[in-house]
């Protein structure tokens, strides 16, 4: 089994800096279409077996571009969320993105998983959908030649992958790119999950 977790394309509420981790209405820029058109084109040579996304407007556009070329219908799933960020939703402001920072060092830095912004989500939480929802996959494809589709967000692809691959930390991610449509390819070997490819960065054959 592979798994292609990807980024999605470039979103109103990444140019204009708003966190939009919620029920926003957020689309996809003219770039964001065009980049989700030409990663459906770079997928054309892989046969994928299930393709999911997450509901934020960013992420299940992307998605729905991708599957009207690659001919797959698309399946929506809640893990794939980013992190709720509660109070500082829809906000832009330098006081909100350094208490949304704030959380995210405590995360990655100094394991305080209990820490979250005020009505948002913790890294437990987190870990309760996302763990879950990776350990179906692998119990329903893990021992096939299957190739599956993740259409998600940067933050949640930083955060949660660390831990579930055997090869990649909290350290390793720090040093790693996330572009739009970037692709992350992961294998299941024996009982492993090791990444294979993380945006264009080899990190094992």
């Amino acid at each position: 089994m592979k798994l292609y977790f990807v980024r999605h394309g470039q979103s109103e509420a990444n140019v204009q800096m708003i966190i939009s981790n919620r029920a926003l209405p957020h689309s996809l820029t003219e770039l964001g279409r065009q980049q989700a058109t030409a990663l459906a084109q770079s997928l054309s040579s892989v046969q994928l077996t299930a393709f999911y996304a997450s509901p934020i407007v960013r992420a299940r556009q992307t998605a729905e571009i991708v599957a009207s070329l690659i001919d797959l219908p698309f399946e929506i799933a809640d893990a794939l969320r980013e992190p709720d960020c509660g109070i500082m939703e829809g906000r832009r402001d330098e006081a909100a993105w350094a208490e949304h920072d704030r959380v995210m060092y405590d995360w990655m830095l100094q394991q305080k998983f209990d820490s979250c912004l005020a009505g948002g989500e913790s890294f437990h939480d987190l870990r309760a959908r996302f763990g879950p929802f990776i350990d179906r996959l692998v119990a329903v494809h893990g021992d096939t030649d299957h190739n599956i589709l993740l259409i998600t967000h940067g933050a949640l692809l930083y955060l949660m992958l660390p831990t579930v691959l055997t090869n990649i930390d909290f350290a390793a991610v720090r040093e790693l790119p996330m572009p739009n449509t970037g692709v992350i390819i992961v294998e299941k070997r024996a009982n492993d999950l090791i990444c294979l490819e993380w945006c264009d960065v080899k990190l094992a054959d």
